[in-house]
């Protein structure tokens, strides 16, 4: 590395934000799984378990952006990022985001498991090298990026039990996955201008009437509200988690209207920090339901 070049600059190129909402959710993860296989919390364990997806998590920001940079030069909201501005070389950043995605790997192998060591791998393999160049090519790149947005779930549950063959993982990798959609599609409304500079094709890029982006949305937010009350219907949470899912799918489908009515910056705006609200408290409320149950 070239040591010039401030450390924060390096760090903002690993996402750090984006790295801890991964390490949140896996941590939720393993904490599910312990709780049902009735294992052992294993601090040493986790640490090892949120250290190698974090490190992978974050070397697949980096070669994101290394992917990314001739596009993330032509827009306002990530032309001053490291790469596209010039402070970080693209070779340091592609040497220092293989370097980490290896690194959280063979942590992940040697002191966890394989199964979590392959789903971790499969994160960065969807996330970097199909994600990413299908933001150039087709809107349907947000519905392909949400998978991997999905599996830190299903990596701390497999980093606990060795396994993700329970439907418990998998009810809680759709919610995520569902989540994501509208999420996403309030920040693509907010920035489609940016984004039409970058030529990445989002959807409200390719359709600007927003049509169908917004049918997407409040389909998506409706879908949400019946799979986040699975965990209950299963017998893997209780009542507590039935409240409070149900209280903030609601929430979010009601601000989901809003944007669908509204359909300006502000609304987009309230949707996204809406559903920034929303999955945290979510994943809070199933985590103190696992833990009065258990």
């Amino acid at each position: 590395m070239n040591n010039s070049v401030p450390l924060s600059s390096y760090i903002e190129l690993t996402k750090p934000r984006i790295a801890m909402m991964v390490v949140v959710t896996a941590s939720i993860g393993y904490f599910l799984g312990a709780n049902e296989a009735g294992t052992n919390f294993g601090v040493s364990y986790y640490l090892m378990a949120m250290l190698g997806t974090g490190l992978a998590g974050c070397g697949a920001s980096v070669l994101n952006q290394y992917i990314e940079r001739d596009v993330d030069g032509k827009m306002n909201r990530t032309k001053g990022r490291p790469l596209p501005s010039g402070v970080i070389s693209p070779a340091a950043a592609l040497y220092l985001g293989v370097a980490m995605v290896m690194g959280g790997m063979a942590l992940l192998l040697i002191k966890v498991n394989l199964w979590t060591a392959f789903l971790v791998l499969q994160s960065a393999f969807l996330y970097v090298l199909v994600y990413t160049p299908m933001k150039r090519l087709t809107w349907w790149n947000t519905s392909v990026g949400a998978i991997p947005g999905a599996m830190p779930m299903l990596i701390g549950w497999a980093a606990a039990t060795n396994s993700v063959s329970s439907p418990g993982p998998w009810i809680l990798f759709a919610v995520l996955y569902i989540w994501q959609h509208p999420h996403f599609f309030a920040i693509a409304w907010m920035y489609r201008e940016d984004y039409a500079r970058g030529n990445l094709k989002m959807l409200p890029v390719v359709k600007p009437d927003g049509k169908s982006m917004f049918a997407q949305v409040i389909g998506f937010s409706v879908v949400m509200l019946p799979v986040s009350l699975l965990p209950t219907i299963i017998g893997m949470s209780g009542w507590l988690y039935f409240g409070g899912a149900l209280a903030l799918g609601v929430m979010f489908l009601a601000y989901s209207v809003v944007f669908n009515r509204e359909r300006d910056e502000r609304s987009a705006r309230t949707l996204m920090r809406a559903s920034l609200i929303y999955l945290p408290l979510l994943l809070i409320v199933i985590a103190l339901d696992s833990a009065i149950i258990n």
